[in-house]
C-alpha cells in the first residue's frame, strides 16, 4: 500500500517490468528514462526542460535541486507531447 504522500518505489517499477515479460538483461526502469530523453532530445526540446523533468538539477546548486516548477509551463507541453507520441505508437501497434 502507498499513499498520495509517498512516490512509488522503483522496486514497484521493476516488478511491473518483470511482470510485463521483460528480463534484467531486456530493460530497467531507467532505461525507460534514457529513452525518453533521447527521443526529446532528438525531438529538439529544449535540453534544460528534459533535465528538469528528469529531476536533473545543477550540481552544487541548493536553489536548483529545490526548485521543481522551474520550466513548469514548458515540461507540461512537452510531456503532453511525449505521451501523445506514446499513444501513436500505441494505437500503431495493433
Amino acid at each position: 500500500m502507498r499513499s498520495n504522500g509517498c512516490p512509488i518505489s522503483d522496486v514497484t517499477l521493476l516488478a511491473g517490468l518483470r511482470r510485463l515479460g521483460y528480463s534484467k538483461e531486456e530493460m530497467s526502469v531507467h532505461g525507460f528514462r534514457s529513452i525518453a530523453s533521447t527521443m526529446l532530445n532528438e525531438q529538439g526540446y529544449n535540453r534544460d526542460w528534459i533535465e528538469r523533468q528528469l529531476a536533473h538539477g545543477k550540481r552544487n546548486n541548493v536553489r536548483a535541486a529545490y526548485n521543481y516548477a522551474e520550466y513548469f509551463p514548458e515540461r507540461r507541453k512537452m510531456m503532453q507531447a511525449w505521451a501523445d507520441y506514446l499513444d501513436r505508437l500505441k494505437a500503431s501497434s495493433k
